[in-house]
């Protein structure tokens, strides 16, 4: 089913999921959508590879969540249980199980569109938005790396924390927290870049001149809907969340 699908078609519909996942903040959306994606792999056929590849990266990034937040979470207030400094509490462990869902959601929507998309298809459907063939390459790489961009943005979430980073709830903290973080990733993500455009300058290119594609990439009328639809939902779900923080903000 995925090879007679448009890679623009799938690469829509993950970076929606993904936007909405975000947006929802919901443990319910999450989970939904996590489910939804293990059934498309099923169905496609690559269950095996992503449940394999998302437990590697996720256990992991469980076990922490259970630690920092159901243990030492500096909000909790309901308190079931504690050992000294350690306490597990209602409120921490809400928040393990929502960013444990929502980044299981990202990854497995991700690993998803990893192994069922095929390189030489996005790069010549890009390619035929008058992309450069560059620019293609590159993203096809990120992709198949999003998990680990995951794993890397966790670990810095994770160093902001235990320098005193709190993340309260209102928009302004939350924009705050994600600067803080996102400015040590993009610097280790344009490094990364920097080592594969030096791969692809070594390949020619950004050679000048006419280029051909030899893959040829089914597309239709019923697709490019499609995409419309997602980015039409996605950017309402972006505006729905915004003007949810604003009010409740402006209430405060």
């Amino acid at each position: 089913m995925a090879s007679r699908l448009n890679p623009l078609t799938t690469l829509t519909a993950a970076a929606a999921v993904l936007v909405i996942t975000t947006a929802a903040s919901s443990w319910a959306v999450s989970l939904t959508f996590a489910a939804s994606a293990v059934l498309l792999a099923a169905v496609t056929g690559t269950a095996r590879r992503v449940l394999l590849a998302a437990g590697v990266i996720l256990a992991p990034f469980w076990l922490s969540l259970l630690v920092m937040h159901g243990l030492f979470f500096p909000e909790g207030r309901t308190v079931l249980a504690s050992w000294g400094p350690a306490r597990i509490t209602t409120e921490g462990l809400g928040f393990a199980v929502d960013m444990g869902l929502r980044t299981a959601a990202f990854v497995v929507v991700l690993l998803l569109f990893s192994f069922s998309v095929r390189v030489p298809e996005l790069v010549s459907s890009l390619a035929a938005l008058r992309l450069p063939p560059q620019f293609g390459y590159v993203l096809a790489s990120t992709l198949m790396l999003a998990p680990i961009i995951a794993a890397r943005l966790e670990k810095v979430r994770q160093a902001q924390e235990s320098r005193g980073l709190v993340v309260e709830k209102g928009l302004g903290s939350r924009l705050g927290a994600a600067r803080l973080q996102m400015v040590p990733l993009v610097l280790g993500l344009v490094h990364d870049a920097g080592i594969r455009a030096q791969a692809l300058d070594a390949r020619g290119f950004r050679r000048p001149g006419p280029r051909t594609s030899y893959t040829q990439v089914h597309d239709s009328p019923a697709q490019r809907g499609f995409r419309i639809l997602a980015a039409l939902l996605a950017a309402a779900a972006v505006a729905v969340r915004i003007a949810a923080s604003l009010s409740g903000g402006g209430q405060a």
